[in-house]
């Protein structure tokens, strides 16, 4: 996979000299890629739009037949024409577009033992990333966290005939797809007929800012023969409708750009511009009572302002019952800097005790070639979170051999304002290693929170001793 990604963005170098940008090269691979991909499945397209027909045109021809091939899948009913609606070509030289169709070809896609068209796509945001190229994080959670996150998880459809799922920050779909690979592995493919389609047309939601992965995510659903839900549209700052979900993953987009002023909405209880917070508090409502999330959250937000009330609500109407403090580095190469949590939640019953897992405190920060994340960052996570999907498994702090796993009972989270980041009982010799300190901005964030509540303790000090009541 690496070399054909490699091959793919020596055409994007090549594109820049005929004016197409990377976004709009990337949106353009996507399509062909699709086209290629659903002729190796059989999927039967209209008439003159299938790879086979446009392999088969050279020249103006080439380009003639590729704009009408758009054109005719964005008319298409249903989810075709969702994917394709307001599809054009960028591509005016045909020399160029041939050249991509071939390197396309030469290469047996669904024969990968990966997700390929996420792995192609994501492949190339990687390299954008990877050269300075901002915008690309937004859309991309790594693999080996999804997949953690759905196994401890388990979105089973089977439980009941109305089970749904979602992901109110989509990106390309990578935990929708996730969560259907997951049902795909532990049934084998054995449901009967009823079910599999209730499954493949009801059960699978998500909602996307940005137009152009909302349509990945509809084309990585579709070769998955899996027609998912998915609008696009705000989260935040549009109201939701009337429908709930039993399960919620979903990692919603890092920084603070757009976010400069609180929603205006009934069920947020507290209010906020903090983009982050919202999303916690927007979880909260589209989850039905019972039902469980795991959410991606980046350390600031764990010590941001007014993260102590939205945490405190939070705990007040759902079980934060685990947070997986994961390693430096996993969203290497976006934002390298950035320190990330898994926040797990079961909505309906109040928090008693929270339940952390510190898989960042001497671990060697994650790069992309020489340490990737894998599986194994998140082995020894998974068995203490147990077989409960909500946390519910008897846990012992002896379960992780090297003390990554400590439960902390709600009074001792009052106690700090419900600021679990607070919460750190490990050395951390990685921390001696300035190459590993992370984003300056966090970090000034952090210290400025810290002092505050260093002035906050000494003020509370003071007071008891003008009282009288500190003389012992």
């Amino acid at each position: 996979m690496t070399d054909v990604v490699g091959k793919l963005w020596g055409y994007a170098h090549t594109l820049r000299h005929d004016g197409v940008d990377y976004g709009d090269y990337i949106e353009q691979l996507t399509y062909l890629l699709f086209l290629k991909m659903a002729d190796e499945q059989g999927i039967e397209l209209p008439e003159e739009t299938d790879w086979p027909y446009l392999r088969k045109q050279s020249g103006t021809d080439l380009i003639e037949a590729y704009e009408v091939a758009l054109r005719k899948l964005g008319k298409q009913d249903g989810m075709l024409g969702d994917i394709f609606a307001g599809s054009q070509n960028r591509l005016a030289n045909p020399t160029t577009l041939a050249r991509l169709i071939k390197a396309i070809d030469e290469t047996e896609w669904t024969s990968l033992d990966v997700d390929v068209k996420a792995a192609a796509f994501e492949g190339l945001l990687e390299k954008s990333a990877a050269e300075g190229k901002k915008g690309a994080g937004q859309y991309f959670t790594p693999r080996p966290l999804i997949r953690s996150m759905v196994r401890v998880i388990k979105p089973d459809p089977r439980a009941h005939n109305q089970f749904s799922i979602c992901d109110p920050a989509c990106g390309t779909g990578g935990f929708l797809v996730a969560a259907y690979e997951w049902l795909k592995e532990h049934t084998g493919g054995a449901l009967d007929r009823d079910t599999a389609r209730r499954i493949k047309t009801a059960t699978y939601y998500g909602q996307e800012l940005v137009a152009r992965p909302r349509r990945l995510a509809l084309m990585n659903m579709y070769l998955h023969q899996v027609e998912p839900h998915i609008l696009l549209g705000d989260s935040i700052y549009e109201a939701p409708g009337r429908q709930r979900f039993d399960v919620v993953l979903t990692n919603p987009p890092f920084g603070t750009r757009g976010a400069n002023q609180a929603p205006v909405r009934d069920d947020f209880t507290i209010e906020t511009s903090n983009k982050q917070l919202n999303f916690l508090q927007h979880v909260l409502t589209i989850l039905k009572p019972g039902g469980r999330a795991a959410i991606v959250v980046p350390d600031n937000v764990l010590f941001a302002d007014k993260a102590g009330e939205v945490f405190k609500i939070l705990m007040e109407d759902a079980d934060v019952h685990t947070v997986l403090r994961c390693p430096r580095g996993t969203f290497n190469p976006y934002t390298p800097g950035t320190k990330t949590n898994v926040i797990f939640l079961t909505k309906g019953r109040s928090t008693s005790k929270v339940w952390i897992y510190d898989a960042r405190a001497n671990v060697p920060a994650v790069t992309k070639k020489s340490r990737p994340l894998t599986a194994s960052h998140f082995r020894e996570f998974e068995a203490c979170y147990g077989v409960d999907p909500n946390g519910q498994a008897l846990r012992q702090e002896s379960d992780s051999d090297e003390g990554r796993w400590r439960v902390f009972g709600i009074n001792e989270v009052k106690a700090r304002d419900y600021k679990i980041d607070n919460f750190r009982w490990l050395r951390d010799d990685e921390l001696d290693d300035v190459d590993e300190l992370g984003d300056p901005a966090d970090l000034i964030t952090e210290a400025s929170y810290e002092l505050q509540q260093a002035l906050l303790h000494l003020e509370a000090l003071q007071q008891l001793l003008g009282n009288g009541e500190g003389s012992e």
